[in-house]
This record gives structure tokens, sequence and C-alpha cells, in this order.
């Protein structure tokens, strides 16, 4: 790229391929003081940016509807017990705080449902390195949803 103020011989120029509008059929776009882009190269960028979006990797389509193969709070247990060691009463109010989530998820999902579940949210508190990190991790392996910690 030149520098900006593409005002030289010839007048105004194309910032990125330094054609000058005296040699273009359609007129310059003009952005901040002295920088311009023809449409030749905003064609170029368009062609760039669609062919990125086709690499991209696709997310999978995320069901709005909630799932009917919901682990009971033993079974979450179980598969938290295989990969955490100790931390058994945080286990047990996981797995049950997930199964109850679903199960509030599910019942939302049925128009003639007239139980309504509280939501309720967890807040792990503990010292560096007691797990807290390691069961919201396996939790999320094994609900098989994204992990973000924020």
């Amino acid at each position: 790229m030149t520098k900006t103020g593409n005002r030289g011989k010839g007048g105004e120029r194309c910032t990125f391929c330094e054609k000058s509008r005296h040699h273009l059929d359609r007129p310059l776009i003009a952005g901040p003081p002295g920088i311009f882009i023809c449409s030749e190269c905003v064609e170029i960028c368009n062609t760039i940016l669609k062919e990125d979006e086709r690499r991209k990797p696709r997310v999978a389509d995320v069901s709005l509807t909630p799932r009917d193969d919901i682990p009971t709070p033993s079974e979450i247990r179980a598969a938290l017990d295989e990969y955490v060691i100790g931390q058994d009463q945080a286990k047990k109010v996981l797995s049950v705080a997930v199964y109850s989530h679903y199960r509030r998820l599910q019942s939302r999902s049925k128009p003639d449902n007239d139980i309504e579940l509280e939501k309720s949210n967890i807040l792990l508190v503990g010292p560096t390195g007691s797990g807290k990190t390691l069961l919201a991790k396996t939790l999320a392996r094994i609900l098989d949803v994204p992990f973000a910690i924020a």
C-alpha cells in the first residue's frame, strides 16, 4: 500500500492497487482523508471474504428444544467420579443442579405444563488447585456443551 494522501500525479488513486481514477470505469470510493478504493478492489475484497466464510468450519445447528435423554443425577455423578477425585459434596450438588436445569428446560418446552421449576445458579468457590475448573470442564464434556470461563 502507498502512503496516505493518494493525490499525487494524475489526481486521486486507489490506495490498494494504485490505479488512477482516470483509468477506472467507476469513481473511487473515498474513505478517511486521502484514502480511496476502486470498485475492482472492493470486488476482490468481497471475493476474499466470501472464500474465507466458506472455509470456516460450520457450527453445528444448535437444537433449541431440550434433550430428551437427560442423564439422572446419579449418572452425572458417576461420570464425574471417573474424572475427578474427591470433591464428593460438590459433585453431588452439581449433578442435581444440572439435572434440575435440564428438567426446567424440558418443562418450558411443553405448552400444557403448569409446573414451574425455579432457576438457580451455582458458584464454585475454593482455593487454587481445589478442582473448580476441572469439575466445570468435566461436566461440560459429559454433557457435550461448550465451556467458557468469564
